[in-house]
């Protein structure tokens, strides 16, 4: 029986994973079927492996100007932010206080949510409507008891970048630690911790073109620490659990390739991206850009749609093999508007409209022409239908809170048929 031709695919949601550099994997392979002992053994066999765990410590570490020592592996990004504040209200006992934003990773609104339910006090600063944040609101909003300031590097949907240096500096004038997920940053642009001022930063394997299961979680020397997980001797007593050996060394590995493209990715991937998005809002009429237009990612651009709900407009993209989001993997399936975009101030509608792209180094010019050539005719196809559409000749019948419901209606009869004839 012969198998269907694979279909074309246009990756355009960088920000959710990468693909695996063919370098990375090479780098992977000896330690999945040669050198697969553990790396705490006692014999040579084993022992061998420690050396390349420590030489990729050394890979991860220059990626963010560190000190190896200061490098703890974890298993992703999502243990590394709670691994940092969990730390800090456990060797801060007489603190009850968290600040973050209202813009954060669902690893840094969840565990909010979870430290509120046992008795914490959790402020989730807002944004303006450019996504940018308002650090004197931040420095008014430090109190005695805070233990710790949480704020991500780069958004994840908009790609808009916080002061980090600033943010750690008010922290370090008012004796608070100071974390940052940096999980978007990577080889888009330069970190260097000592710069930042930070006690804490977390990064993903997987945003840079390594498996996922990987994480790092940085911490400053002399920060007092308490691990998250609780096992043996492995990472210096601070994260227990045998080491994720492949994925360690395919993360160093990534790390020099992250290096090595910060040149192309503010260079080439950039113009890729302006391209896109300055034709889509030249060419497609009723779209908005969201989040600030200069302080951001070089990759990312979250557009809004009017009229039109995002869902329809992924589902028919993915229809034509082009991958993109309405906003972060951790929250798909949701039929809630992207918290990110309520809390910039965009209407509900307007929300659920939007779609991000964000591209990499492996997308190219024909690439984006791919898009650009099917986007407008998709958008054009699911307006002529939408009763959200001023245009639409029965849209005097239609409220917004029934138009909404008659196109969930519409959404899930297409997601059950699509299943049915799968």
């Amino acid at each position: 029986m012969s198998q269907a031709a694979p279909k074309k695919v246009v990756y355009f949601d960088n920000n959710a994973t990468t693909r695996i550099a063919p370098e990375v994997v090479q780098a992977m392979l000896p330690f999945l079927t040669e050198l697969w002992g553990n790396p705490s053994s006692a014999y040579a066999f084993g022992a061998q492996v420690h050396g390349h765990v420590e030489k990729a410590r050394e890979q991860v570490a220059a990626l963010v100007a560190a000190d190896p020592k200061e490098v703890v592996f974890t298993s992703c990004g999502t243990e590394s932010n709670n691994t940092a504040l969990h730390s800090a209200l456990v060797m801060n006992p007489g603190k009850k206080h968290v600040i973050t934003t209202a813009v954060e990773h669902s690893a840094n609104m969840n565990f909010g949510d979870y430290l509120q339910r046992r008795g914490f006090d959790v402020t989730y600063l807002p944004v303006e409507s450019d996504g940018s944040l308002d650090i004197h609101r931040l420095e008014k909003s430090i109190r005695p008891d805070t233990a710790i300031v949480s704020c991500m590097y780069a958004n994840n949907e908009t790609g808009v970048l916080f002061p980090i240096a600033e943010i750690a500096a008010i922290c370090r004038s008012k004796g608070v630690l100071c974390h940052t997920d940096a999980v978007q940053v990577p080889g888009k642009l330069k970190i260097d911790v000592r710069e930042l001022g930070v006690d804490f930063l977390s990064l993903s394997a997987h945003k840079l073109h390594a498996p996922k299961g990987i994480g790092m979680l940085y911490v400053k020397r002399r920060t007092k620490f308490q691990p998250y997980l609780i096992g043996g001797h492995q990472e210096r007593g601070r994260r227990g659990g045998t080491e994720n050996v492949a994925n360690i060394v395919a993360f160093g590995r990534a790390a020099e390739l992250a290096m090595a493209t910060l040149h192309e990715e503010n260079t080439r991937v950039r113009a890729l991206r302006d391209r896109l998005e300055d034709t889509i809002l030249a060419k497609i009429p009723n779209t908005v850009r969201n989040g600030n237009r200069n302080h951001r990612l070089p990759n990312t651009a979250n557009i809004a749609f009017d009229f039109v709900e995002a869902e329809a407009i992924l589902l028919l993209l993915d229809g034509l093999g082009i991958c993109a989001s309405s906003g972060s993997a951790c929250t798909t399936g949701s039929l809630d508007p992207s918290h990110v975009l309520t809390a910039m101030g965009l209407p509900p509608m307007r929300a659920r409209g939007s779609v991000r792209f964000s591209l990499g180094i492996y997308n190219t010019d024909q690439e984006v022409d791919y898009v650009l050539q099917h986007l407008p005719g998709v958008i054009q196809r699911l307006r002529d239908i939408s009763p959200l559409n001023p245009e639409h000749p029965d849209n005097d019948r239609y409220d917004i809170d029934a138009a909404r419901e008659k196109h969930e209606e519409d959404l899930a009869a297409a997601r059950q048929s699509e299943s049915l004839s799968a």
